[in-house]
């Protein structure tokens, strides 16, 4: 699966992602697992598989996430380390603001 470089992530790009509530919600899904690649599967709150495809996509092309094929499993990861290198305490303000959505509060009421 294509991953766009270091240098090839554009912040007007990565601003322009998240502004879509489903894919904030999944990058707060992955900052309350960091360190963990996470299933497509484990997000079938946020929409349907093909919904979810798309989303799951934008954040990749945008360097946001990092996507590893396993068999016939994708397991998601945030780029934590390339972004904060590129934009400098951008994810942990974006990770704040998805913590505050209504998908996640649900999913942490019931974890």
């Amino acid at each position: 699966m294509p991953h766009p470089n270091l240098d090839q992530i554009s912040l007007a790009n990565v601003l322009s992602v998240l502004g879509d509530q489903t894919r904030l919600a999944i990058v707060g899904y992955l900052a309350c697992n960091e360190g963990l690649a996470v299933s497509c599967g484990q997000f079938s709150e946020f929409g349907s598989k093909t919904n979810l495809s798309y989303h799951l996509a934008k954040l990749r092309e945008a360097g946001i996430t990092h996507t590893e094929v396993a068999g016939t499993s994708r397991l998601i990861s945030l780029r934590r380390a390339d972004l904060d290198s590129r934009f400098p305490g951008l994810l942990d303000s974006i990770i704040t603001a998805a913590q505050e959505l209504p998908a996640l509060e649900r999913l942490r009421d019931e974890a």
